[in-house]
């Protein structure tokens, strides 16, 4: 059975965001619930779904938090395998079969574990 999306809205800063569509992987480790996106290689987990939702948004929201702050978000989207496009302003996430290649992580839970994917819609701030 496939989830919905998790992790919607928008990152507070100033200034636009990009919306980006972001696969996420959920599955059991160790008695915990763990909610993974490989796009930016950012995990969140908790006794249950809800739980591991919320550690989940609270993650991606202090990486966005962070990363703008010390204004490496592109560098680091670059670093995980993003494409962008400043011109633009278009943001391409790297495909599944990309992160299988390159993300260890990723491809040991695709291999070793069973998981259910869903894709969620992501507000990323815009950046210059």
């Amino acid at each position: 059975m496939e989830r919905k999306a998790i992790a919607k809205g928008t990152v507070r800063t100033s200034g636009k965001s990009i919306k980006v569509h972001l696969d996420i992987i959920r599955f059991e480790d160790s008695g915990s619930q763990i909610v993974y996106c490989p796009a930016l290689d950012l995990s969140g987990y908790g006794k249950d779904d809800a739980s591991a939702e919320e550690s989940f948004k609270i993650t991606l929201e202090e990486f966005f938090r962070y990363t703008i702050n010390k204004n490496t978000l592109s560098k680091e989207l670059l670093r995980l395998g993003w494409v962008i496009k400043k011109n633009s302003k278009k943001m391409t996430p790297p495909t599944m079969s990309e992160l299988l290649s390159t993300n260890r992580q990723f491809k040991s839970i695709f291999n070793k574990r069973p998981f259910i994917k869903s894709a969620t819609t992501v507000s990323i701030p815009a950046f210059n």
